[in-house]
């Protein structure tokens, strides 16, 4: 397998080990408050519970549960998920579900009077979804799906402290030089980094040297580089199931879609 400078931060392995780490939690401390610009301020994070509920090889999900405290001294929650996009509606609804229900004191929801803290989703994808499925995201090509809840009729938004953030990188498309706001400079380097031969002019002493520096495949253990090049090797197996799969789904379409018309033009008398 050759061996890129970087690891790819979107195999489960790198993605824990980057972003699910205390001593590397300045990183995500950044990437999330570049997500939440000018609507929280993340000082510090406890990682509650790093494996849980289904993160296994086959689901293919990486996923930190985060109880954060704002610049103000608020407490909140986030979950943040590398994913599929399979269920991903559903699954988000669940996952926070849990951490609003969770939430409620046993023998004291009277006292407690629903006191719920603020929850946050974040979903970061990089597969694309499979054409058969009703769970899409809107397909306009949109890169960033920003959530909440909201008056239908107005959107006027109902509750402020419940959203849900889907990132879909394979409709990002910017170079690193096409890349206007830090924001997107964390998309490009989500989804690029292992093709990356050194830092870039202009980020020297940023967050980005940090990520740099920590992603080195060389770096890691020899025991931590045989479990990345399983999981690099898994992604790239997943991948090519899903491409495959997609792949014949637009083929039967195709198909479909021509004996339709063969069948219209039969009715209509053509040959």
């Amino acid at each position: 397998m050759d061996k890129n400078r970087y690891v790819d931060l979107l195999v489960d392995f790198s993605f824990k080990k980057i972003f699910g780490t205390d001593t590397n939690k300045a990183v995500l401390i950044d990437l999330l408050n570049t997500i939440f610009e000018d609507r929280k301020v993340i000082v510090d994070l406890i990682y509650n519970k790093n494996e849980h509920h289904g993160d296994n090889q086959e689901e293919g999900t990486a996923i930190f549960d985060l109880l954060c405290t704002g610049d103000k001294g608020e407490k909140f929650l986030i979950e943040i998920q590398h994913s599929k996009p399979s269920n991903f509606k559903k699954r988000s609804i669940f996952y926070t579900s849990r951490l609003i229900s969770e939430q409620a004191p046993k023998g004291k929801v009277k006292e407690w009077a629903y006191n719920i803290s603020e929850v946050y989703f974040v979903a970061i994808m990089d597969q694309k979804e499979n054409n058969n499925t009703a769970d899409k995201l809107i397909s306009d090509g949109r890169h960033l799906h920003d959530i909440c809840l909201c008056y239908r009729s107005t959107g006027e938004i109902f509750y402020e402290h419940l959203g849900y953030t889907y990132i879909d990188l394979t409709n990002f498309a910017l170079t690193l030089e096409q890349c206007s706001s830090k924001l997107d400079k964390w998309f490009y380097h989500l989804k690029n980094l292992q093709n990356m031969a050194s830092l870039p002019n202009g980020l020297e002493k940023t967050i980005f040297e940090l990520l740099y520096n920590i992603a080195e495949y060389t770096k890691l253990s020899k025991e931590e580089q045989d479990m990345y090049d399983e999981a690099l090797k898994r992604k790239w197996d997943n991948a090519a199931v899903m491409t495959e799969a997609r792949e014949s789904g637009e083929a039967r379409g195709e198909r479909n879609k021509a004996l339709e018309i063969a069948r219209e033009m039969k009715a209509d008398g053509q040959h």
